[in-house]
């Protein structure tokens, strides 16, 4: 099939679909998306994170002529998602403010000269005119708008560089676009559709659930105690930890260090030199837990985040589903935790009201209400989620959360229930939780006493409890919808017609009681693989990472080497089978990853026997000799006289991928003009640092250089020198 074919039939994408991504089937709703791009129609989907859309635009791209613009705000991701999307040998480039002139104009020579399959920029570049007019002189395939939820003055993340996006339609009439987000009301949807100008679009609005992840409450005490007792069975996995203020970044992180932990902080208060260092050894394992505040929320990539911990409460759902999806994008078990306590609710709610807006302020109140109602109340937490964002629960039991899991005991709470109904309605409606409470449990405040209060039926008709319990009622009482609160700066309790049931004894009401937990739940990781084996594994990834100068994900997410792990493949076509492992990245890794298989299994016959069954069948299945022919490119391309830069920008590959392919031929015999790779003066001064350490680690052969000396060109020189050394 050309580029410029529309596939008609299933069959016909699931073929680029496996060769390029090493997927065999579709995740739900990616195929009728990409389907309504490919006939050139507008699309939004709401896509929960892990869910994968970007697949949705980066197969289309590959599959259609011109260059697909990809917005998104995350500068500091580009080149992690670029980086990525290159090792599955697509051709793609980022153009932000991160780049000097020089890498600019070499970005724009590419693009312009219709290089590109996908380019990656930022929404303000929208506002320049100079862009726009270098957008049009060339075929733009589509749009597609990542984030797109910052659009909306209604969303959680509104950003005004972002209302620059309306003009596309306007300059780019024939040129459809697709909006994505992970999190959007169906307001927000509709807010955005509009701002877009979408013309008609596919709209696809998937299941914000979350299967794979695992949902906990528990109150707060010392909470950096808690944390701590947390991480203690989970010291190899990775992990976010959320605190609000920069301070509580530092003091968290600086005490999980104290404790052995390998941590790092990670807020705006940090030069950018520090964010980045930091950000990147989390995402390049060299630490196993980033302690952030939500500034570093969206600037991550990383697929095999185990667990995501909320030190304080999170200012509404939106936000706090956003952050707890950055937990098992690869599809395995994880752990998100939040630890709440009252006070966060008063902190929060001091910052609304100096919101100048009162329309905003309205808005952020009313979601800090929700987002509390859902830490409060003894209500499946899975329920709660999908029930904000419009979806209901099928199941009475979700399974994957402190509420449906722990020993719980349903409790009949109808009086209390009816004292608490009782004393709004007696109050007129007009006042808030805290009021309330006050009145059931006889307080005797002033307020009470000049509205008279304490002179109504429901007076101290709750003063044998106190009044946390009585709190907990209304939560409950919310969270099932038998009472509301108002939004705005001074939200008040109403009873809603199922309360009034509820009231005059026509319905009962429950609540669930469970003991309570410091947040120790489970461990997010499956014991369906050899630990061993993929330990091992992981040191190769981790290996290979650090030469090509790219977090260990974009290699192989965890999920791949957990089915390697499992499945214990042992040649190119076993290997070709596991999920993540397209023509590309089998081309370039199976001689990595194959060699400790087969030791292992080597050693330990039974795992090969009693290993589970494998995947299916690819669609495509000539691997056998696929691997030497990638090596044999190169070498071609060499006898022409072209150096490594030439060769990986011709094939689109990395540098590190050709360097590998330099070494494998050289220590194979071929006669690499070795001058022309690595400079003599350089190739004298690596041999030197090789003898005087007395190593052949590439890593500390670039340390020791001080930067000067690159992975390639170690790789390089180390091969020459043991072919040297053989032949003596």
């Amino acid at each position: 099939m050309t580029l410029t074919q529309k596939p008609d039939k299933t069959e016909d994408l699931i073929g680029p679909l496996d060769e390029v991504f090493g997927f065999h089937a579709f995740r739900p709703n990616q195929e009728e998306i990409i389907r309504a791009i490919l006939t050139r129609r507008d699309a939004f989907a709401v896509m929960p994170t892990g869910g994968g859309k970007s697949l949705c635009y980066q197969l289309p791209a590959r599959l259609l002529p011109g260059t697909c613009i990809v917005i998104s705000p995350l500068i500091s991701l580009m080149k992690d998602q670029v980086d990525a999307i290159r090792d599955n040998g697509i051709r793609a480039e980022y153009f932000n403010s991160s780049l000097n002139g020089l890498q600019r104009s070499e970005v724009l020579r590419r693009f312009s000269g219709g290089e590109l399959e996908l380019l990656y920029v930022a929404p303000e570049r929208f506002a320049m005119d100079s862009f726009l007019a270098i957008l049009k002189a060339v075929p733009v395939c589509f749009f597609a708008i990542d984030e797109a939820h910052c659009i909306s003055e209604w969303g959680h993340d509104f950003r005004p560089d972002y209302l620059s996006l309306s003009l596309i339609v306007e300059h780019f009439p024939d040129v459809p676009v697709a909006a994505f987000t992970a999190t959007a009301t169906k307001r927000v949807q509709r807010d955005i559709i509009d701002r877009l100008a979408l013309r008609n679009p596919h709209t696809v609005r998937a299941s914000f659930d979350r299967p794979n992840l695992f949902y906990e409450v528990v109150p707060k005490d010392d909470v950096d105690r808690q944390i701590l007792s947390f991480l203690h069975n989970r010291r190899d996995e990775s992990g976010i930890i959320y605190r609000t203020t920069r301070a509580d970044v530092e003091g968290t992180a600086a005490y999980l260090a104290s404790q052995g932990v390998k941590v790092r902080p990670y807020h705006a208060g940090l030069d950018s030199e520090t964010r980045k260092k930091n950000q990147d050894a989390f995402n390049r394992d060299e630490i196993n837990v980033i302690v952030a505040t939500i500034a570093f929320g969206m600037g991550i990539d990383k697929s095999n985040v185990r667990f995501v911990v909320h030190g304080d409460l999170p200012k509404n759902i939106e936000g706090y589903y956003q952050e707890t999806g950055r937990a098992g994008r690869d599809g395995e078990p994880a752990h998100c935790l939040l630890f709440f306590g009252r006070g966060d609710t008063a902190t929060i709610r001091y910052f609304i009201n100096q919101m100048e807006d009162e329309a905003q302020r309205s808005i952020a109140s009313g979601k800090l209400g929700e987002m509390v109602r859902y830490a409060t109340a003894n209500v499946c937490r899975r329920r709660q989620l999908l029930d904000y964002f419009g979806e209901t629960l099928d199941a009475d039991n979700c399974g994957t959360c402190d509420v449906c899991t722990s020993n719980t005991e349903q409790a009949d709470a109808t009086t209390e229930a009816q004292i608490i109904m009782s004393a709004i309605l007696r109050t007129g409606q007009r006042f808030g939780a805290a009021h309330v409470v006050d009145v059931v449990t006889g307080a005797n405040t002033k307020k009470i006493r000049d509205l008279r209060h304490n002179e109504i039926k429901t007076y101290g008709a709750g003063k044998d409890k106190d009044k946390r319990f009585w709190r907990g009622i209304i939560d409950d009482l919310l969270a099932q919808k038998f009472l509301i609160q108002t939004e705005g700066q001074y939200p008040v309790l109403q009873v809603t017609l199922r309360g009034r049931e509820v009231l005059f004894g026509r319905e009962e009401f429950y609540i669930i009681r469970r003991p309570e937990t410091q947040g120790h739940g489970r461990s997010a990781v499956t014991d369906d693989y050899n630990r061993e084996l993929f330990e091992q594994l992981r040191s190769v990834r981790t290996r290979l990472a650090e030469e090509q100068n790219v977090p260990p994900f974009v290699i192989f997410s965890d999920r791949t080497l957990h089915e390697l792990a499992c499945y214990f493949p042992v040649t190119p076509d076993e290997m070709r089978c596991i999920t993540g492992v397209g023509d590309m990245k089998l081309q370039r890794y199976n001689e990595d990853f194959l060699p400790p298989i087969r030791a292992f299994v080597e050693s330990n016959p039974q795992v090969k026997s009693n290993a589970a069954p494998p995947p299916p069948p690819r669609a495509t299945r000539q691997t056998k000799s696929s691997a030497g022919t990638t090596y044999n490119t190169t070498w071609q391309m060499l006898k022409e006289g072209l150096d490594r830069s030439q060769i990986a920008e011709r094939r689109g590959l990395t540098m590190g991928t050709v360097s590998t392919h330099i070494e494998r031929l050289i220590l194979d015999g071929r006669d690499v003009e070795l001058d022309r790779q690595v400079e003599p003066a350089k190739r004298l001064e690596i041999e030197r640092l090789f003898k005087h350490l007395g190593t052949d680690s590439l890593r500390e052969i670039v340390e020791a250089s001080d930067g000067t000396v690159e992975y390639g060109e170690a790789r390089i020189v180390r091969a020459a020198m043991q072919t040297n050394s053989d032949r003596k």
